[in-house]
């Protein structure tokens, strides 16, 4: 049980759908705009928010995965032998403006990996940041360019974004860090 229900289903696809408009709207069209979900539930985001792109707009936007796990800070605190997930990225992503796509924006910490991995991969015009739930509590100084819902938290709270795709169900939840 939840200690709190923070979005229902219809409440995280009312967000997607902002986010798509609010990603049209600042780019003037989605010409050359490319979402990359950061592994594992920034992809099925970053999925969702191209298929409302398309919906909207008419434009099919580039989509990809990418897997941060080599570029963690924390990389020798995980297990010996950390999951890869690999990265998808089938374009080129020079000269393109990317949105990196993820559930939660904490300590900034994964997205700063983020956004090394993508240097490694090119140089794209502009990079920006789409999430589901902005819960504060930054150690570095990274801010979302589009947010589904600003949520302030204490350090002893976990917010969990589920999705479909992995979860079975679409929701938002806050529950204590165990």
């Amino acid at each position: 049980m939840d200690k709190a229900l923070i979005m229902d289903s219809l409440a995280l696809e009312r967000a997607l759908k902002r986010i798509a408009h609010e990603i049209i709207e600042k780019n003037e069209g989605a010409q050359n705009v490319a979402l990359i979900g950061i592994h594992r539930r920034g992809v099925p985001i970053a999925k969702r928010i191209a298929a409302y792109i398309l919906e909207f707009e008419g434009e099919k936007v580039d989509i990809g995965s990418l897997d941060i796990t080599f570029y963690r800070d924390d990389l020798s605190l995980l297990a010996d032998h950390p999951i890869i997930k690999g990265t998808d990225i089938a374009f080129d992503i020079n000269k393109k403006t990317i949105v990196l796509c993820d559930d939660v924006l904490y300590t900034g910490r994964t997205v700063r990996a983020a956004l090394d991995a993508m240097m490694d991969l090119g140089r794209p015009n502009y990079i920006q940041l789409a999430v589901i739930v902005d819960r504060g509590h930054r150690e570095l100084p990274i801010r979302a360019d589009y947010i589904g819902k600003n949520l302030p938290t204490s350090n002893n709270e976990i917010v969990e974004v589920r999705v479909k795709e992995f979860d079975g169900v679409d929701n938002v939840a806050i529950n204590e860090l165990k």
